[in-house]
């Protein structure tokens, strides 16, 4: 198997983190294809930085596809241009919160996402209820640069460890969801820790993609996930016009 794994953002380091928590947990004889977007923000925090990440995620999806994957990954737990992506691609994408989400309701009746910036905490609420989860799952912010989380003089990691205390105390949470890629290196020793299990969303997705590839299933093409309209697209937008990815 040929599993695609996507950065949404332009920092390599963090690109890294992701793959190698994919490549731990993947089957043997899977193959993991990782890529850093080439433009955007260095990290997504918001609505902004996400919508101008899409651009390069696509761009990343395409080539990934031409070169055989057979399932890929966006690892940005913001579930970056998730809608958009699955309507390029012909062959699954995974969310990795749709798949953190989904990993936790087999074996959790509450759980809680702890995310990095306040900021993120809303557009995650969203996603919690779109992904129906919204009355056993709380989100929580450690209220931490995304970035943070790789520099060892920054208090970013006590803080994330103080927010799953809050959780564990607070919100009664039978698990903990870790919301940001970045956090993927940590899950084992939070395990650990905490004596509860702890999910990261980009080893969640590796093994939900390997099992779409068993079965055999990529992502309808009709109605919503049709492919795009081939147009024409002006100004700096007119090598994504779909045709041109393709």
């Amino acid at each position: 198997m040929r599993i695609l794994l996507i950065n949404p953002n332009t920092t390599e380091s963090m690109t890294m983190t992701a793959a190698k928590a994919a490549r731990e947990v993947a089957a043997t004889g899977t193959e993991v294809l990782a890529r850093t977007s080439r433009m955007g923000p260095v990290s997504i925090e918001g609505y902004y930085d996400e919508a101008l990440a899409v651009p390069g995620l696509l761009q990343e999806l395409a080539v990934g596809q031409k070169e055989g994957a057979e399932a890929a990954i966006i690892a940005c737990f913001d579930d970056t241009g998730l809608d958009a992506a699955r309507a390029l691609a012909t062959i699954p994408v995974i969310g990795i919160c749709e798949a953190a989400v989904a990993t936790a309701c087999f074996i959790a009746q509450r759980f809680t996402i702890v995310t990095t910036m306040k900021r993120s905490r809303l557009p995650l609420e969203h996603l919690v209820h779109r992904y129906g989860a919204t009355g056993r799952c709380k989100v929580r912010a450690a209220d931490i640069p995304v970035l943070s989380l790789e520099d060892p003089a920054s208090n970013a990691r006590d803080r994330l460890r103080s927010e799953i205390r809050l959780a564990l105390q607070e919100d009664k949470a039978e698990a903990i969801i870790l919301g940001c890629a970045g956090m993927a290196d940590l899950t084992r020793e939070l395990r650990l820790e905490f004596g509860v299990p702890v999910i990261d969303g980009v080893a969640a997705a590796v093994k939900q993609a390997e099992a779409l590839i068993s079965l055999g299933l990529s992502t309808a093409k009709s109605n919503a996930y049709a492919l795009p309209v081939e147009k024409e697209y002006v100004g700096l937008l007119s090598a994504f016009a779909p045709q041109a990815l393709r």
